[in-house]
């Protein structure tokens, strides 16, 4: 039973989110904002669920362990569980100010991995801008100081953004995704954020959301982030180039753009998934056929073999 399987995503409504996911998406929710879409997920806050096929209902999660540990490739073994998560994110209002931590302290404090991540910028508004670490380095008093005084902000780099951009955001990096964005991101399987600062603003209960400073000043980095790489190009496959987008020791995703016809392969080494972010496609597998338009996610299983991708699309692509 391997073969290309659709993913139907959980919505998730938080405070600042938008319409974006809905107009140009078309994610299904009957909340009214909707912030993020969980594109390809085995975290139990919210499972991808498998839309197509022999396995049509059924979570991610469960085909994995009825199938086993094999449909995830040899790079896959070296996890104790699914490595990544892969979400669409409207920030109609500014995200809080907020923080992840590492492994090590994510999973002595909240018993699950931290969080790396990366940002790919698919809209921006004019003026619209991001917080990426902190404008120069620091000290923990500095730190200190700005969270009892409210000023995080202005220690913070605020970086402006466009179509296209990419941000990698390691582990104890102060970070927030302003107003304005609509993005991809690739993560860690994880959900722990600590909240840092939240702009006096009151949740959907009326109450001031919860702020972590305690735990998330132990884990920030008081440096700021070394200046992006230029972006490389690689062949996936002798008809088809990605440009890297990221690469760490939890995934690595390339941005594809297809038009025409681009045949790939899911080999032993890792699963691949990718997310139609603009444009369509019709995937070809075996005797699998399945049209894909922008904000469908598919996961392929390792050793699946060859798929042929056909059409006009920009996508992200992940493996490990």
């Amino acid at each position: 039973m391997s073969y290309p399987l659709l993913m139907q995503a959980p919505v998730k409504d938080y405070i600042w989110g938008g319409t974006k996911l809905r107009e140009k998406y078309h994610k299904v929710s009957e909340a009214g904002k909707l912030a993020e879409s969980w594109e390809l997920s085995c975290h139990q806050d919210g499972p991808s669920i498998i839309a197509n096929g022999e396995a049509q209902g059924k979570t991610l999660t469960q085909y994995i362990q009825e199938q086993g540990r094999g449909i995830l490739g040899s790079k896959a073994q070296a996890f104790e569980n699914f490595p990544i998560m892969i979400k669409l994110i409207d920030a109609k209002d500014n995200l809080s100010v907020q923080v992840h931590p590492d492994n090590e302290y994510a999973l002595k404090n909240e018993g699950e991995y931290g969080k790396t991540e990366m940002w790919y910028v698919i809209e921006a508004e004019p003026g619209a801008e991001l917080l990426y670490g902190v404008e120069k380095k620091i000290t923990a008093q500095e730190l200190a100081d700005s969270l009892q005084n409210g000023t995080i902000t202005d220690i913070c780099h605020h970086a402006p953004v466009k179509k296209g951009d990419v941000f990698f955001i390691p582990a104890g990096t102060i970070h927030a995704i302003g107003k304005g964005i609509l993005l991809a991101e690739v993560q860690q399987n994880s959900n722990t954020t600590y909240r840092l600062y939240d702009y006096g603003r009151l949740g959907n209960d009326g109450k001031p959301r919860q702020l972590h400073v305690k735990q998330g000043s132990e884990v920030c980095s008081l440096e700021p982030l070394p200046l992006k790489d230029e972006k490389e190009i690689v062949a996936l496959s002798p008809d088809c180039r990605g440009e890297l987008l990221a690469a760490c020791d939890y995934f690595t995703t390339y941005g594809v753009k297809v038009d025409g016809t681009a045949n790939l392969t899911a080999g032993s080494e890792s699963f691949q998934t990718f997310t139609v972010l603009e444009g369509s496609l019709t995937l070809t597998a075996g005797e699998t056929l399945l049209d894909m338009p922008a904000g469908q996610t598919v996961f392929l299983p390792a050793n699946m073999g060859d798929y042929q991708l056909s059409g006009k699309a920009s996508l992200i692509f992940t493996t490990l």
